[in-house]
């Protein structure tokens, strides 16, 4: 039986660690009760799994557990944000900000806002990705409400400023909301200090359950407004309505927990590995371009262009790794990125590229493997 190919596609979805399924597994099998009901054992255990877990979200992010509120992923999340902040303040407050290389759920979030009538302003970034807090600062009105910028880009692996953005926010008295799928327990993340509001987090990003997310939203001091989107049974503090899964719930908390604990090392591990790919392959190939900021990158995204060759021709030669050509969440569509398309690159270019993600279990041999598989099928098709 053939060998499965490296998986490089931690952008995408990661493995579930087995940490984290034998969490799970007890609250898919004896302690299966609903964790809203409040009158037997059964119920008292499944509600202590998801408090548990509750509480492990939270302490990673340095936030109060009663400020977590559990969805079924990132997009219910930044669905729930986004349109329940902004109809909270609205009408006092019918202006939103976002900026062009979000995730498509936040983008396509606030043109159903703009669909309503709000007014929406969707923020250029630079040849690196970058939005500019200064245009963002400009952008802000008596009208604005909620600003949604991303920690780190699923695509190209930018980190935007999120200290600067969130002062300007606070400065404003304007609601900061942060999808951070991308960057919880891989980058450094201080939502005091950057003046966070709400974020959003997903629990198959970093080695949990997929169909379990959650929303940071301040709840403890100056609460942050927010009505729900959905409507039922008054769960999640009457926000988030529906019966929690105690076994997903759990799984994300462990994973949560785990990160803590190990995060920090994780990052200097995929950081070096990252940056030692991408100067050894552009050693070999000093035409290869990668896409977005040198500076402020998680190196564990590296897109990369390689002029003149079709990203599915490159990927269909890739027989033992296991990578994309951007987002999972946009592989149908026929046109080239629209993040690359937002950084500049001209069509050509954005069309040759591929995205490598490096994760908890890649190894510095399956590294050196891709990067010679990559240069030999690079250098055949440019031959051919």
């Amino acid at each position: 039986m053939a060998s499965r190919p490296a998986y490089l596609d931690y952008q995408a979805t990661t493995p579930l660690d087995p940490r984290v399924l034998e969490v799970m597994m007890p609250y898919l099998t004896e302690k299966f009760g609903n964790p809203h009901s409040v009158n037997h054992a059964f119920g008292w255990e499944a509600e202590a799994g998801v408090e548990v877990a509750r509480g492990q979200i939270a302490n990673l992010i340095n936030v109060e557990p009663r400020d977590i509120i559990f969805t079924s992923g990132a997009t219910e999340a930044n669905n729930m944000a986004i349109k329940g902040i902004a109809f909270a303040l609205h009408p006092r407050k019918s202006h939103v900000i976002t900026q062009e290389t979000e995730h498509k759920c936040v983008l396509e979030s606030v043109r159903a806002l703009e669909n309503m009538g709000l007014r929406v302003t969707i923020l250029p970034v630079d040849h690196e990705g970058l939005v500019d807090p200064e245009r963002l600062a400009a952008e802000i009105t008596e009208q604005t409400g909620l600003v949604s910028i991303m920690a780190v880009n699923n695509e190209i692996g930018t980190i935007q400023p999120l200290s600067e953005i969130g002062a300007v926010c606070k400065a404003r008295d304007v609601v900061f909301h942060c999808d951070a799928v991308q960057g919880v327990g891989r980058i450094p993340i201080d939502i005091q200090g950057m003046h966070i509001d709400a974020m959003s987090l997903s629990g198959h990003k970093i080695y949990g359950p997929k169909g379990i997310g959650a929303l940071y939203l301040r709840r403890t001091k100056n609460p942050v407004p927010l009505l729900p989107i959905l409507n039922g049974g008054g769960q999640e503090g009457g926000l988030r309505p529906g019966t929690l899964s105690p076994a997903l719930c759990a799984g994300m908390g462990a994973a949560c927990e785990f990160m803590l604990r190990e995060g920090p090392d994780e990052l200097l591990r995929i950081e070096a590995l990252g940056k030692r790919f991408w100067q050894e392959l552009s050693s070999d190939l000093p035409e290869a371009q990668l896409n977005g900021s040198l500076q402020s990158r998680y190196w564990g995204n590296l897109n990369i262009s390689f002029s003149g060759i079709k990203a599915d021709r490159l990927l269909s030669r890739l027989k033992t790794i296991a990578l994309s050509s951007g987002s999972a969440c946009a592989t149908d569509d026929a046109n080239a990125s629209y993040v690359l398309k937002a950084i500049g690159l001209e069509h050509g270019r954005a069309e040759a590229s591929i995205r490598i993600g490096i994760g908890r279990q890649t190894t510095v041999e399956e590294m050196s493997a891709a990067r010679e598989e990559i240069i030999s099928a690079v250098t055949t098709l440019r031959s051919s």
